[in-house]
């Protein structure tokens, strides 16, 4: 009897020992896809949270720059990955919020097809206009462009854009008429700005914070609901009575949907680890962003509203792609 008793609870020990090997994540190095190519906003903040991320899963954290379509392809990579939490990538508004509300959308719903993880970066938006520009003021401007519709141009990086979307929030909320004129990337668009062939446009705060820094360029507003550390002085719309203008940029960490739950709890431990660490948030605030760090939920609900927010913009304002 003691024989046979010793026998069954060492099959039962063989028997749990499978279910306890599952329970452990990562056996094996992880992959963490980035849309854009390096060097880029997605791929400084991968970058900066990897190594930190590595530390506390105790797996090599791979960066796999996946480029295309303005980051569709490397979300679409993430969204059809298998959901054992070995793949997780980050996802930007324009991949994310903007792009599956332009023509025929992505190959992936957002919201069905990925597992939100949390906010990695919030970024923001400010409304700039040359050094020499006679704008001092963010009425300034709307005083001129009222008085003459059509007479200034607005840049942005294409139709469809953040700086474009940003803009048509800004010529609804204040009545404007103005035009576009669209530039290949953030830089292009910051030169045109510098040398005044646009007389405003809307970019990502590090591409502009070295001319505003220089007082080559001059911010009026920005879009996020308090003022930024980095433009204390710089009025936020609201506070100019233009709550619609709510344009940031921002990067996500999400994962596949249907992510095994305990998998998809390691990487957000990580995620928020990282993202918690000083010398990391001192780099990335350094970059002119905001490191974010909330949970899921919240960040599957920010996605959802700005899935709408942008949607209502670019189906108000009839945005094809170019």
């Amino acid at each position: 009897m003691k024989f046979r008793s010793i026998a069954i609870a060492l099959l039962g020990l063989v028997v749990a020992l499978p279910a306890f090997a599952q329970d452990r994540f990562p056996t094996r190095p992880v992959r963490f896809v980035v849309p854009f190519a390096a060097g880029g906003p997605s791929d400084i903040v991968a970058r900066l949270l990897a190594p930190h991320m590595q530390q506390t899963l105790g797996q090599p954290v791979v960066v796999d720059n996946r480029v295309g379509a303005g980051g569709v392809t490397g979300v679409d990579v993430i969204a059809k990955a298998a959901p054992d939490g070995y793949v997780f990538g980050i996802g930007s508004a324009g991949a994310l919020a903007i792009s599956p509300n332009l023509g025929r959308g992505t190959p992936y719903n957002p919201l069905q097809d990925l597992a939100p993880v949390t906010l990695g970066v919030l970024v923001p938006e400010p409304v700039v206009v040359p050094g020499i520009s006679p704008y001092r003021s963010l009425q300034d401007l709307v005083n001129d462009a009222r008085a003459r519709p059509g007479a200034l141009n607005f840049g942005s990086t294409g139709n469809g854009s953040m700086p474009h979307l940003a803009a048509e929030q800004l010529r609804a909320a204040a009545g404007l008429d103005m035009v576009q004129i669209a530039y290949n990337s953030g830089g292009q668009l910051a030169t045109a700005i510098l040398r005044n062939e646009v007389q405003l446009g809307f970019a990502d705060l590090p591409v502009l914070l070295p001319h505003i820094s220089a007082g080559t360029m001059r911010a009026l507003a920005v879009g996020t609901p308090q003022r930024v550390s980095w433009l204390p002085d710089v009025p936020t719309f609201r506070e100019l009575g233009m709550p619609s203008v709510d344009a940031s940029n921002w990067h996500g960490l999400i994962a596949p949907a249907r992510t095994e739950p305990q998998a998809l709890a390691a990487i957000r431990r990580a995620a928020i680890a990282a993202l918690q660490d000083p010398d990391i948030r001192a780099k990335l605030n350094q970059q002119g962003a905001i490191p974010g760090g909330n949970s899921p939920e919240e960040f599957g609900a920010f996605m959802r509203s700005e899935l709408a927010k942008w949607g209502e913009v670019i189906r108000k304002n009839n945005i094809r792609v170019d």
